[in-house]
């Protein structure tokens, strides 16, 4: 039973945890303003594309 309780009162991976399920939030919170944005930054990108294209020429 001792060895159970110990295992119960472990908290070493709980940090990683909590790191991993922070991380994992962030990133569904990046992709959801990314997807949002996603017209907006495609119209950004490709003027500046031309713009580049154009200072080559």
């Amino acid at each position: 039973m001792s060895i159970f309780n110990r295992f119960l009162k472990d908290e070493s991976g709980a940090t990683a945890i909590e790191y991993s399920l922070i991380a994992a939030l962030m990133a569904a919170a990046i992709i959801a303003a990314l997807t949002s944005f996603s017209g907006s930054l495609q119209t950004a990108f490709t003027g500046i594309g031309n713009t580049l294209t154009s200072a080559i020429k």
